[in-house]
């Protein structure tokens, strides 16, 4: 395990700590990143919850049209979308209840960081959840 920086520490009480992730553009296409990235976590162990407005069932789990669909408490929210969708995506995270925000490699977004830690989310952003877990565990 290599922890360098807050961002790390960050990163590994997340993945540490919590293994619901309901994942946002979470997508039914092998090869993408957005499948293949809860596909990975799930084979380690996490429980994965597809968002997709498109879908039924991904990764063999029920697929849900928003955050908002899900009527269970939710660890962590792991987004693959485009930056500008992020504050709303945020605002959705904090809605549930959640109690982490991610945001995938290359999104940034300092207003959904902001919405975030305002609202007491531990919160990740421009790293990728599979490398992560990779170096940290």
């Amino acid at each position: 395990m290599v922890i360098q920086d807050e961002a790390d520490k960050t990163a590994y009480e997340i993945l540490s700590k919590y293994h619901l992730i309901a994942v946002v553009g979470c997508s039914r296409n092998e090869g993408k990143p957005s499948h293949d990235v809860p596909e990975y976590m799930q084979s380690a162990g996490y429980k994965i919850i597809p968002v997709n407005p498109s879908a039924d069932i991904i990764l063999g789990e029920k697929a849900y049209k928003s955050l908002l669909d899900i009527k269970f408490p939710v660890d962590v929210v792991d987004v693959f979308r485009p930056s500008p969708e992020t504050p709303e995506i945020a605002r959705q995270a904090v809605q549930i209840k959640a109690k982490a925000l991610w945001l995938q490699e290359g999104i940034f977004n300092d207003e959904a960081k902001k919405i975030a830690e305002d609202n007491g989310l531990l919160f990740i952003m421009n790293r990728c959840m599979m490398k992560e877990h990779y170096k940290l565990f």
